[in-house]
């Protein structure tokens, strides 16, 4: 759990919701561990340069934020939903119109069905112009092969590749917290990205449970501590628990 003073919580996977899955059948794509470590990992192994990594916000406060290595290019929380998507306002459902203000943006499906937290990933770092992904690795693969897809053909293109599929189990079997392959009422969490608009002023959440971009208020380029308002917003409304995680896609500190 992230609160102001900096605490985490212990349960740190993450999914989404999905009422029809079958309790006795093995995730497709299991949930991820909210785990930096875990992450950076997983990443740099599939073609994000060893120059960027994922790093953890402990905290709200700027003596916190200040620790934290800049330039941030990306945002992944890791947060539990508390309102049902019915009770969603209009604008917080996304919408198919603001694709475009934004590099990349894809759906995700039920067979995708906890592929939430790569799928945050690659909103991330396909939506930050400093980050350059060999063409020959797993994510240049994906990325040129969908250059032209619309967000839902992304989706299935993901849900095809076996190679891709193969490497996230591996890295979801990873972290301090037990690996959950079945069962998704043991899973409770959503991960959810938030980045620049191509302008790189405006703060935007990729959901790819969601119709569409989330476009939200201008942020002065700076996604971190947009992202951090944004996320006190939700909690303040109601939208979800405290039991939330917040990491970075930033330059490494090496």
């Amino acid at each position: 759990m992230l609160s102001d003073a900096g605490q985490q919580d212990q349960e740190r996977s993450a999914v989404i919701e999905n009422d029809d899955a079958v309790e006795g059948k093995k995730f497709s794509w299991p949930p991820l561990e909210s785990n930096p470590e875990v992450f950076t990992t997983y990443l740099q192994s599939i073609g994000l340069p060893a120059t960027f990594s994922i790093g953890e916000v402990f905290g709200f406060d700027e003596d916190l934020l200040a620790f934290i290595p800049q330039p941030v290019l990306g945002i992944i929380v890791c947060l539990e939903r508390v309102l049902p998507k019915s009770e969603y306002n209009e604008l917080d459902k996304g919408r198919e119109e603001d694709y475009d203000e934004v590099s990349f943006y894809m759906h995700q499906s039920r067979a995708l069905d906890n592929a939430c937290g790569i799928i945050a990933c690659l909103h991330a770092v396909f939506n930050s112009p400093a980050v350059s992904v060999d063409p020959s690795s797993v994510l240049g693969r994906y990325r040129l092969g969908n250059e032209s897809s619309t967000p839902a053909e992304k989706c299935e293109s993901l849900e095809q590749n076996a190679e891709f599929r193969a490497i996230h189990k591996t890295h979801a079997a990873r972290g301090q917290s037990r690996a959950i392959d079945r069962d998704q009422s043991k899973v409770k969490h959503h991960f959810v990205a938030y980045v620049l608009d191509k302008e790189g002023k405006r703060l935007v959440e990729l959901d790819g449970t969601k119709a569409g971009p989330v476009i939200l208020a201008d942020c002065g380029g700076d996604v971190l501590r947009g992202s951090i308002r944004e996320v006190k917003g939700k909690l303040e409304r109601g939208e979800i628990s405290h039991s939330l995680s917040m990491m970075t896609l930033n330059l490494s500190q090496e």
